[in-house]
């Protein structure tokens, strides 16, 4: 099982770019199957999510292909030949769910197993479930898998989530644009990768109104097209990049940054003593303060601080001048970093959902395990300014969402490797 082995060194400086947002290019590939003619996906990230994905798809019958280096998808939905999405597939990815909207949108019916994915909370799938009731399906719970039909169809209905859901919304839209009759999803996700969907969608023929926004109004269509739709920047991938200097000093281009995915970082950023300046490439990111300053931050859904970077913002508040309260709101368990922190130096208290950390002058090297994608990578950047050598296990984790991020960092200054065994 492969690890990674970082050595603490001095500042970073350099160019490193952002890939296409793994979170918006995997619902794209399951719109694929609401329409039977060609989706192509452009700055498609190279992510075993993404081939995890492709698989389950191809078994429903997507003809899909990665050209031009892996970065081009080509994907057609002419043939959904199978509407089961199988238990051994969908346990490897939580994403993998959302093809329930578009199959029962589509053919009228589907068996989907419910989802795994990461361990950082139960994240039920209720809210999915009572929105495609609403607009009319059928569903029944057994051995572990969504039955679903909707033979004759769906229709518009008014969907009300009591709090936001970001793979309810997306599994609700995708489901409503092609039911008969009018949609309305309140308090609905604003993330950018819901508005990455619901832009790909618009370019293959539905009709969307309001994304971004609380309220996503869909006029139902009797069929989408085909289209060519270029996936975001990942702003959890830019976040991560641009804290690495708040935790090694020096100054860095993020190359495909784009401020307004990452608003809610760069103020926090800003108050420890990071200047973030918008470039013609990205966003240039340098710390002005000799160390940073402690703040408090409480996990939301977007436009408030990402949950997908509470734990790298920890890694930063380890070495920060003062004590720092981390709130997380969305996911139980998402704390699961802090005991490895903690093995390499830091001063962290955990109180259910809150985490209190108070800054050490330096941390040191040290075996650590990674439990979740978020946590691996904090702890990648936690040894960057280690001293000495702290080797991250259970990798696997990582390569789910950041693409090469060893030879990425390693371009900027780090001084970081992968280790085979």
């Amino acid at each position: 099982m492969d690890s990674i082995l970082v050595k603490g060194g001095g500042p970073l400086s350099g160019q490193i770019p952002v890939a296409g947002a793994k979170n918006t290019c995997l619902k794209l590939m399951c719109a694929a199957i609401l329409s039977d003619e060609p989706l192509t996906l452009t700055n498609v990230p190279r992510l075993s999510d993404i081939g995890t994905l492709s698989d389950l798809l191809r078994s429903l019958g997507v003809e899909l292909n990665l050209l031009a280096d892996g970065t081009v998808m080509a994907l057609s939905g002419r043939d959904i030949t199978n509407h089961k999405a199988d238990y051994d597939m969908v346990r490897k990815l939580r994403a993998s769910f959302n093809v329930l909207g578009p199959l029962v949108g589509r053919t009228g019916h589907a068996i989907v197993s419910l989802p795994g994915g990461c361990a950082i909370g139960a994240r039920k799938v209720d809210l999915h479930l009572t929105a495609l009731e609403k607009l009319g399906a059928t569903l029944e719970l057994k051995e572990g898998y969504v039955h679903a039909s909707a033979p004759n169809g769906l229709k518009g209905a008014v969907i009300e989530f009591p709090f936001v859901t970001v793979g309810g919304t997306e599994n609700a839209i995708t489901a409503a644009v092609l039911a008969k009759g009018t949609t309305v999803i309140k308090n609905a996700a604003r993330e950018p990768d819901t508005v990455g969907l619901c832009d790909c969608l618009i370019a293959m023929g539905a009709k969307i109104d309001g994304a971004g926004t609380s309220t996503i109004t869909i006029e139902g269509v009797d069929r989408l097209h085909g289209a060519t739709h270029a996936v975001i920047p990942d702003r959890i991938e830019m976040g991560t990049f641009m804290l690495a200097p708040a935790i090694t000093g020096g100054e860095i281009e993020v190359v495909g940054g784009k401020r307004s995915l990452v608003e809610s970082l760069c103020q926090k950023m800003e108050t420890m003593g990071m200047d973030i300046t918008e470039t013609d490439a990205g966003l240039r990111v340098k710390r002005v303060v000799d160390r940073v300053r402690a703040i408090d931050v409480v996990t939301e859904p977007f436009p408030g601080f990402p949950t997908d970077l509470q734990a790298q913002l920890m890694a930063a508040l380890c070495t920060a001048d003062g004590t720092s309260v981390l709130e997380e709101t969305i996911f139980e368990n998402r704390f699961m970093h802090a005991p490895e922190l903690i093995r390499m130096g830091a001063q962290i208290d955990v109180d259910g959902g809150t985490a209190k950390v108070t800054g050490v002058q330096g941390l040191r090297g040290a075996p650590v395990m990674a439990t979740d994608l978020r946590a691996s990578v904090s702890l990648i950047m936690a040894g960057l300014a280690a001293e000495g050598e702290t080797q991250v296990n259970r990798v696997y984790h990582l390569d789910r969402g950041y693409e090469r991020i060893e030879d990425k960092l390693s371009a900027i200054g780090a001084n970081i490797q992968r280790i085979s065994e």
